[in-house]
């Protein structure tokens, strides 16, 4: 089960048929819509700041998401997906929009709707990303304009993935296990 921990008199809010693996931390101020999934290793850190989440987001595998006291906050809108490893801080990622594997976002930054972070990005402090764009590196710059109903199509594919891969582990949460003791 994900540890869920309430502080400074905060409590995680979770929208209907959400998925957190057993190793998710998910602290203080955070909020969630729904079929949301969090994945293994993930730390969702609202002890300084909210976080709040859209409806259909993905955070993958060994992310964290944290911000800076009373001052940045991190917004994710819908169907986002925010790959492996990824340390998004303080930052705002708009609908539809994909946060490649190994990237960094920093506080005030802000990625546009449908845009694509490359993996391994470092998108810098203040940065705002233009929707529909394609911007990778260290630090990050633009590489070239993204066909919105390509983006779009690719970003709920991913989306509708990570539903159907929550719904495994769900599953497997659901079932009993089998009496294994000796007769």
């Amino acid at each position: 089960m994900a540890l869920i921990k309430s502080v400074r008199g905060f409590t995680p809010q979770f929208g209907k048929d959400c998925y957190l693996a057993d190793n998710a931390t998910i602290i203080g101020d955070v909020a969630m819509g729904d079929q949301c999934s969090i994945w293994f290793n993930t730390v969702l850190r609202g002890d300084v700041n909210s976080i709040r989440i859209g409806n259909r987001v993905n955070i993958q595998d060994g992310t964290v998401l944290h911000t800076l006291y009373e001052k940045s906050t991190v917004e994710i809108g819908n169907d986002v997906t925010i790959g492996h490893n990824v340390t998004l801080h303080g930052a705002c990622v708009k609908d539809n929009a994909l946060i490649g594997m190994g990237s960094t976002l920093l506080d005030y930054a802000v990625v546009g709707e449908g845009a694509i972070v490359a993996a391994g990005a470092l998108v810098l402090a203040k940065t705002v990303i233009p929707p529909h764009t394609l911007w990778g590196g260290v630090p990050a710059r633009f590489i070239k304009n993204v066909d919105p109903t390509q983006s779009k199509e690719l970003n709920q594919k991913i989306a509708n993935g990570y539903l159907l891969y929550a719904s495994w582990f769900k599953e497997e949460d659901n079932k009993q296990p089998a009496d294994q003791s000796a007769e």
